[in-house]
């Protein structure tokens, strides 16, 4: 996993703490970006008037010589290095204008340098129409640190520039890991600022998880039998083809037995086993997904069995979830159900998009008080918050966008932690294996099944 950064200022100043200044830094941000679009025969970049405008016109300067280049300057130029960067391209015979969208000529490429991170106010009429005209070209598309429109929780604040590729400054910030950000950012690369990642960052909370951390499971041990990959429980309800399906996954995820808890006696598939007692002989128990009213009875009786838990759906919106919130707890709620969550626990009200704007914070805001359980937050970018430290999957695809498939997600974090995984670990290694699972299959026509199958072609 690679870290994030809420803000990376206060890097940038340690850096000049030691002796760097921001030319130096400058000079390198202009360097990355040109070796990504040095090859291109014509570029227009538009720069606004701060230092993220002073990155694009040091980059045009870069350009000059290279291949066409025009500088747009729609808001002029107004920090210090911004004008330093303006003179110095001036003295090397750049051309620039002021921008209209009605203007431009077709480049090959176009770089937003208008606004970099910490964007708090909503754009004016001008900038966006820039931004749809810009959007509507064919050429290549840059953006300098993030993607203009984007503030630094990663929510649009108007017209949005959809960037091919986003060059970001000295580290990743967690705003461009936020779900909107998502369809906007393209492919991220860090731009190395002059010294190493290492010296140039410092401790964060926030993590980037990547291919590597998903460590599939893998028997080696050839003296074991079915017991030694534990016993996982599903709690099958009113709607019984959701716990079914997470039973599957379960089973096919690694865990030794797989045992179906229903009140009456149902057709299951053949290889699950089948029980109409909840009791504590099972290593983990998965349940709230399709189960409706059936257990509202038992439900402090589950809630009291002390084996680890994997709790979905319909478990949010029941007050009796309180008493389950101990240190052997997964939950793995959408965004509709993590407002019922945070409603019952007294932790505020907030509406589905109050909770798509503020995911990171709310997310931390429940780690906080319950720091033992490991919330995973669902989501084009899911979250995964765990002891005040959060986790981001970067790896969904709308193909998961389909009825079933948290149900096989907590199946296969639960059967990882029967199988012996700590509950943290178990809940990252399932996010990423469900993710790429996903994306096996045309991204319309996979189904929950199709998903389960998929998990023997990982690698």
């Amino acid at each position: 996993m690679k870290s994030l950064f809420r803000e990376v200022y206060s890097l940038d100043k340690a850096c000049y703490d030691k002796g760097l200044n921001e030319y130096i830094l400058m000079e390198n941000a202009a360097r990355a970006m040109y070796e990504e679009i040095k090859h291109f025969k014509s570029v227009c970049i538009i720069s606004g008037p701060g230092n993220n405008g002073a990155d694009g016109i040091a980059l045009a300067r870069m350009l000059l010589g290279i291949c066409e280049v025009h500088l747009f300057l729609p808001l002029g130029v107004k920090s210090e290095m911004a004008k330093f960067q303006f003179e110095v391209y001036k003295n090397y015979g750049g051309e620039y204008s002021e921008y209209t969208p009605t203007n431009i000529k077709n480049y090959d490429c176009y770089v937003d340098a208008i606004f970099g991170s910490g964007l708090k106010r909503d754009l004016n009429n001008k900038i966006n129409n820039i931004i749809k005209a810009l959007n509507k070209r064919d050429g290549f598309k840059l953006s300098c640190d993030i993607p203009t429109g984007l503030d630094d929780n990663g929510n649009k604040k108007g017209e949005v520039f959809k960037a091919d590729i986003t060059v970001t400054m000295g580290a990743a910030k967690l705003s461009l890991y936020s779900d909107e950000a998502k369809d906007f950012v393209g492919k991220i690369k860090v731009a190395n600022l002059g010294v190493s990642f290492k010296n140039y960052t410092s401790k964060t909370k926030y993590y980037l998880l990547q291919k590597s951390d998903m460590q599939l499971p893998f028997r080696n041990k050839k003296n074991s039998h079915k017991g030694t990959y534990g016993h996982l429980g599903v709690l099958v309800g009113e709607k019984e083809g959701a716990g079914i399906i997470s039973a599957l996954a379960g089973l096919n995820f690694g865990a030794g037995l797989v045992t179906c808890i229903t009140r009456e006696k149902i057709n299951i598939p053949y290889e699950l086993m089948h029980d109409d007692r909840i009791s504590d002989k099972f290593n983990t128990l998965v349940f709230g997904m399709g189960m409706g009213n059936f257990y509202d009875d038992e439900i402090e009786k589950i809630c009291k069995l002390n084996i680890p838990k994997v709790i979905d759906a319909d478990m949010f919106y029941k007050k009796e979830i309180i008493n389950c919130l101990d240190k052997k707890v997964v939950l793995t709620p959408h965004p509709k159900e993590f407002s019922s969550l945070l409603k019952i626990l007294n932790l505020g009200e907030y509406s589905v998009s109050e909770i798509q704007a503020n995911r990171f914070e709310l997310a931390l805001k429940f780690s906080k008080v319950y720091p033992n359980v490991v919330l995973l937050l669902k989501g084009s970018n899911t979250i995964i918050a765990y002891k005040n430290q959060l986790y981001i999957n970067p790896f969904g695809t709308p193909a998961l966008s389909k009825g079933g498939s948290g149900d096989v997600l907590a199946g296969m974090i639960g059967s990882l932690i029967s199988q012996g995984y700590h509950i943290l670990k178990a809940t990252i290694i399932a996010s990423l294996a469900h993710s790429f699972a996903g994306d096996i299959e045309p991204n319309y026509s996979l189904t929950p099944i199709k998903l389960i199958q998929n998990l023997e072609r990982l690698k």
